[in-house]
């Protein structure tokens, strides 16, 4: 229990630096290798399927048992273990790297719409060039408010039940989807696996977000309309677990989120979330980060709360 706090505090003060060797970087460097590889096997679209399941199970087993059976051989050294163990925590918890993320949206209308646009490029799939503020605004809360639950709940809810083994399990199930799990022509066939994988782990946690978001939020944000919401649009998304937080975030904001936009220059139609009460301005962003902070803090008291029962 005392390697997750610690683990969760040093997310908060420092986040990912650049520079730091991290987990997911390495998983996203093997799963770059194994898809140029196995195109160069398999050829059709079935084959290709057969690939993507391939690459989830070995990936998923690699992911838990290497960090398992690193932790066991290193047990009998208790510092060298809770070194290690808060570490591999650590890296796989993003909520200070999504915060940072978002936040440089946020400042970057400071230099005009343009960087704006150029700074959340980094952090969605969608087309940026050509939108308004008010959808670059609702853009960079919807990435905060999915990636609250992939980023931030689920990993630590994968680590409350299976340790760091689960957590890098997660990480890896979430990095596979997000590289292989398109929807377009290239990944439709690999990624077919490892997408629908992503949505059955992220079942649970994603409705357990929208929750934690919303009972977190007493006092300050509207909790009624934040429940009211998520329950209402839980299926107006092509994911079936994203419209859980984003729901949340747009009911606590009584603002909508959601709505058609360009992919790999592709209008992709989408229904829309929560009700246009109020205009969606900038400092929403902030308060977006505010349901974060406050869903991952009430996780973890939870978690305590049980730990010492």
């Amino acid at each position: 229990m005392l390697d997750i706090v610690i683990a969760v505090i040093l997310d908060f003060l420092i986040g990912d630096p650049y520079s730091f060797p991290h987990p997911v970087k390495l998983m996203g460097n093997i799963i770059s290798v194994e898809d140029k590889f196995v195109r160069k096997i398999f050829k059709s679209k079935k084959a290709l399927k057969i690939a993507g399941f391939l690459i989830a199970f070995i990936n998923i087993a690699m992911a838990f048992f290497l960090t398992f059976i690193l932790l066991k051989s290193i047990r009998k050294y208790k510092l060298l273990y809770h070194i290690i163990n808060i570490y591999l925590i650590y890296t796989c918890i993003a909520a200070k790297c999504l915060h940072k993320e978002a936040m440089k949206v946020y400042h970057a209308f400071n230099n005009g719409i343009e960087d704006a646009r150029e700074k959340l490029s980094y952090i969605v799939g969608r087309d940026t060039k050509s939108l308004s503020k008010e959808e670059i605004i609702k853009a960079d809360i919807e990435t905060i408010a999915e990636n609250t639950s992939d980023g931030v709940i689920a990993p630590l809810f994968y680590i409350f039940i299976l340790g760091a083994p689960g957590g890098l399990m997660y990480k890896m199930v979430n990095t596979m989807d997000s590289m292989l799990g398109y929807m377009n022509e290239k990944y439709i066939d690999l990624g077919c696996f490892p997408a629908r994988i992503d949505d059955v782990f992220n079942y649970i946690p994603a409705r357990l977000s929208g929750i934690l978001m919303c009972v977190s939020s007493i006092f300050k944000y509207d909790v009624v309309n934040g429940f009211k919401i998520m329950l209402r649009d839980r299926k107006n998304h092509k994911s079936p677990n994203s419209a859980y937080p984003e729901g949340a975030v747009a009911g606590l904001l009584n603002i909508q989120l959601g709505g058609s936009s360009y992919y790999f220059g592709k209008l992709v139609e989408k229904p829309t979330i929560g009700d246009k009460n109020k205009i969606i301005e900038k400092e929403d962003i902030k308060s977006t980060i505010d349901i974060m902070y406050r869903g991952e803090l009430l996780l973890l008291f939870i978690y305590m709360i049980i730990g010492f029962m």
